[in-house]
C-alpha cells in the first residue's frame, strides 16, 4: 500500500465537505442526521482515514470488526466505511445487525485491530453514527480519532492524497455474534437460572431484537417481549430506554417480576420494578455496588458516576461508607476515571453501566443479566431491594432544542444564562444544585435542577429553560 502526502497539482478542493462542523468528532463518536452530515461521501471518507490511522498505529494490515443497528440508513453507512477500509489494504469482518458491546468484545478477543459500530445510540431514526473502537474492546481515545479527524480534512481539501495498492475483503461472520453470546451467558454464575421470573423486554426495535431474548430464555426467564422486530422506521420511537410508559404498563399488565429497556444500540439499559417505577442508573449502581462491596470486590468502596447522579443516592452511598467519584457526562469520562482509579465499576443515570469484571465497554444485556442474576441471588424481588436503597432528590431534567451549533456549544459565554444560574443556585443554597450543558449527542442544551424541595425545583427548571429559549432557541 502506498500513502502519498503530497498535494496533486491542479486538485480543487471538494466543496461536497465545505459544510463540515468544527469538530467532527463527539462524545460518542460521529453523529448526526442522515443526508445532512452523515453521508456515503463522508462515511467512504471516515473509511479511508480510519485506514490510515490504525494502520500507521499498529504497523500492520489486519481485520477491523463492523456491527450496526437496525436503521435504514445502516446499510449504507456500513458498506461505505468497509469501502474505505478495504481499500486501504484492511480486512472487514461484517457481523451484521448486534449491539454495540458485542462489536467491543470482538475487537477484544479476536486478531481485529479495530471495531466500528454504525449507530445513533437513542437518537431519533433519521439520525446516525459512526463509533470506533480499539483492539482492547475500549472507545478509539481522543488522540486515534482526532488523527482520523484530521487525516479526513486534509484529503478532503485535497492537502493529502491517500491512495490504496492493495485492496482488503469483506467478510459476512455474522455467527460470530454467538461468541458474544456465550461471553454473556458465561458471566452469569453457573448455579444460577431465571426459572420463575417473569421479565418484559422492550426491544425498541433496535440492535437487541435477537440477542436479548436469547440470553434470557436460555436462562430460564419468562419473557414477554414489546418492539421485538428490526425495524429501522421505529428504532427508539416512544420506546425504548427514554421511553418508559410502554414498558410501565406492560409490566402491570402482564404482573412481571422486571421490565428492561435497552435503547437502538444497546449499550444502555433501564429497568422497571414490579410496580412499575423506574431503576435507573443511579439504582443499578447502587445495587450493583453494595453487591460487589459485600463480596470484597469493590476496591476502594469506589463508584464512579457523572455530575448526573442524583444526590440522594451518593448520601446514601456514602452510610454504607462508600465514595462517588462525579465526572462529566460520558461513558468515555467514566472510563477514564475508572482505569485512573482502579474503580471496577461506574456508569451514567441514563443506564450506562460499565464493570470491569465483566468488560471494558458500556452494555444494556449484560447489565440486565447481571441486576437480573443479583435479584435472584439475594432471595427477593427488585421491587423490595428498591424499596430498601434510596430516596431520590426530586431531580428535573429538561431539554432545549438550539440547532445553531455554535451557540448551543458556546452557551457558557452567555452572560444572561450565567447569571440566571447563579441566581438559582444562590437561592437554593446547600439545598439543591443546577447543571447546565450541551448535550454532545443532539442539538440540545440539558437543564437539570436538584433539590430536596419540589418547589424550588419546578421553579428554577422553568425558569432556567426559558432564559435559555430566549437567548439561543
Amino acid at each position: 500500500m502506498v500513502v502519498s502526502f503530497s498535494r496533486p497539482q491542479g486538485e480543487v478542493k471538494n466543496s461536497h465537505f465545505q459544510a463540515l462542523p468544527v469538530k467532527l468528532f463527539g462524545t460518542d463518536g460521529i453523529r448526526g442526521k442522515v443526508g445532512d452530515l452523515l453521508t456515503a461521501n463522508l462515511a467512504l471518507e471516515v473509511g479511508l482515514a480510519a485506514g490510515k490511522v490504525l494502520q500507521d498505529y499498529h504497523s500492520t494490515s489486519g481485520v477491523v470488526i463492523i456491527g450496526q443497528d437496525s436503521r435504514n440508513s445502516s446499510d449504507m453507512l456500513s458498506m461505505a466505511i468497509a469501502s474505505g477500509l478495504t481499500s486501504m489494504g484492511l480486512e472487514v469482518w461484517n457481523v451484521g445487525l448486534c449491539p454495540t458491546p458485542c462489536v467491543a468484545y470482538l475487537a477484544k478477543t479476536t486478531e481485529a485491530i479495530g471495531g466500528v459500530m454504525i449507530s445513533a445510540s437513542h437518537n431519533p431514526p433519521q439520525d446516525n453514527g459512526i463509533k470506533f473502537f480499539g483492539e482492547k474492546g475500549t472507545k478509539l481515545d481522543t488522540i486515534l480519532t482526532g488523527a482520523i479527524e484530521k487525516t479526513i480534512r486534509q484529503h478532503v481539501s485535497g492537502d493529502i492524497n491517500l491512495q490504496g495498492g492493495k485492496c482488503g475483503h469483506i467478510r459476512q461472520y455474522h455467527d460470530l455474534t454467538k461468541n458474544y453470546a456465550s461471553f454473556l451467558e458465561n458471566s452469569i454464575p453457573n448455579h444460577l437460572d431465571f426459572s420463575g421470573i417473569k421479565i418484559v423486554l422492550d426491544l425498541a426495535w433496535g440492535a437487541s431484537v435477537e440477542l436479548a431474548p436469547l440470553m434470557f430464555k436460555a436462562l430460564g426467564a419468562e419473557v414477554i417481549c414489546l418492539n421485538s422486530q428490526a425495524d429501522g422506521d421505529r428504532i427508539n420511537v416512544d420506546c425504548g430506554s427514554t421511553h418508559l410508559e410502554q414498558l410501565k404498563q406492560a409490566v402491570k399488565d402482564h404482573q412481571a417480576d422486571i421490565g428492561y429497556a435497552f435503547d437502538g444500540d444497546a449499550d444502555r439499559v433501564m429497568a422497571v420494578d414490579s410496580q412499575g417505577r423506574v431503576v435507573c442508573g443511579d439504582y443499578i449502581l447502587y445495587l450493583w455496588g453494595k453487591y460487589l462491596q459485600n463480596k470484597g470486590l469493590l476496591p476502594n468502596n469506589l463508584l464512579i458516576g457523572t455530575v448526573m447522579a442524583n444526590l440522594g443516592f451518593e448520601m446514601a452511598w456514602q452510610k454504607l461508607g462508600g465514595k462517588l467519584t462525579r465526572t462529566a457526562v460520558g461513558d468515555q469520562n467514566v472510563q477514564a476515571a475508572m482505569w485512573e482509579t482502579g474503580a471496577m465499576l461506574g456508569g451514567e443515570q441514563s443506564g450506562h453501566i460499565l464493570c470491569h469484571h465483566h468488560h471494558f465497554s458500556g452494555d444494556g444485556i449484560q447489565t440486565a443479566l447481571q441486576l437480573t442474576a443479583l435479584v435472584r441471588q439475594e432471595g427477593n424481588c427488585l421491587k423490595s431491594l428498591i424499596n430498601d436503597s434510596f430516596t431520590p432528590y426530586p431531580q428535573v431534567l429538561k431539554n432545549v432544542r438550539v440547532e445553531d451549533r455554535e451557540k448551543r456549544l458556546n452557551w457558557q459565554d452567555n452572560d444572561t444564562i450565567q447569571s440566571a444560574i447563579a441566581s438559582a443556585e444562590s437561592a437554593m443554597g446547600n439545598q439543591g444544585r443546577v447543571l447546565v450543558r450541551a448535550s454532545g449527542t443532539e442539538p440540545l442544551i440539558r437543564v437539570m435542577v436538584e433539590a430536596q424541595n419540589c418547589d424550588l425545583v419546578n421553579y428554577w427548571t422553568n425558569h432556567l429553560v426559558k432564559v435559555v429559549e430566549d437567548n439561543l432557541a
